[in-house]
């Protein structure tokens, strides 16, 4: 699938088919491939990497343009368990445009703020730097659902709410790992500014979004260093709210023994004390209670 951009009065507007400054590709088909390897001359493993997801953040400078591999967040659904997924994303800017190829569809433009009038290599800090936001928004969900696991954890007795909080601490080290190779690529857009052809009020957003990229990776560490460093600490809650549970079923269960023991002497075909007596009943269903009373004081003495 194709889409056209064109940069109209400091907004993307989509265009028909036909020249315009940016091109969006998602998932190309063999003709696109064809066009983007022979015509456009992309490299052939770049633009592999570009539909990689376990590809690390790069910059490669060809002899008539710049390739950009970066990582983003993918949308999160229900099907994911949990498991938060990182994408590639690869940018190619030539002298007059910009060509971005993705794997799978996703709302690249969305949340970008247009005040003031881009170019395409603008266009492409604001792609770099809406990924920096969309992880550290991730980042806030990852830290709600921990809390409503911890919670659930407490008072659990099974592994399942410990499982997902196992794979959200696998969520958070693609995180790190990501935000990490996304700040060595946003060193390397400052350090070859001026080769790429970024204007002056371009490298002031690459310094801000080297700093935002450098808060999101301290988040991201910190949640990752809290949900490694308590994970044995909830693993014994489980295995605590299990010995409490069986503790009680144990109480339960020698509460009953007690009486039924008694009752059952009682009941044994042979001569026994008051089978004659006209308040049998009353007197073994005392002794019953009475065993019961005097197990519950024994249990309470030793502090069981």
């Amino acid at each position: 699938m194709v889409r056209h951009y064109q940069i109209l009065d400091r907004k993307l507007v989509e265009v028909p088919e036909g020249p315009c400054e940016i091109t969006i590709y998602v998932n190309p088909d063999e003709a696109e491939r064809r066009y983007l390897l022979n015509d456009l001359k992309l490299d052939e493993h770049t633009f592999h990497s570009a539909m990689d997801p376990d590809e690390l953040s790069r910059v490669e400078f060809e002899p008539e343009h710049v390739a950009l591999i970066f990582k983003r967040p993918k949308n999160y659904s229900v099907q994911d368990q949990f498991l938060f997924k990182v994408g590639s994303t690869g940018a190619f800017l030539f002298k007059d445009r910009l060509i971005v190829v993705l794997a799978e569809d996703a709302p690249v433009f969305d949340g970008i703020q247009y005040n003031r009038q881009f170019s395409p290599a603008g266009l492409v800090l604001k792609l770099i730097f809406r990924s920096i936001v969309h992880f550290r928004e991730h980042l806030k969900i990852i830290s709600k659902i921990s809390d409503e696991l911890q919670d659930k954890i407490n008072t659990a007795l099974e592994n399942r709410h410990l499982i997902n909080l196992f794979t959200l601490q696998k969520s958070l080290v693609y995180y790190l790992n990501s935000i990490n190779s996304n700040g060595a690529l946003i060193e390397k857009l400052k350090i070859n500014a001026t080769r790429i052809g970024f204007t002056a009020e371009e490298v002031e957003m690459i310094d801000d979004t080297l700093i935002e990229n450098s808060q999101c990776l301290k988040q991201a560490d910190i949640y990752s260093n809290i949900l490694a460093s308590l994970m044995d600490a909830r693993a014994s809650i489980v295995s605590n709210n299990l010995n409490v549970l069986m503790k009680t079923l144990n109480i339960i269960t020698i509460g009953i023994m007690v009486p039924t023991f008694v009752v059952s002497a009682f009941s044994m075909n042979v001569d026994i004390p008051f089978q004659h007596h006209p308040l049998a009943f009353a007197l073994i269903m005392g002794l019953a209670v009475a065993s019961v009373a005097s197990f519950l004081l024994f249990w309470r003495y030793k502090k069981w």
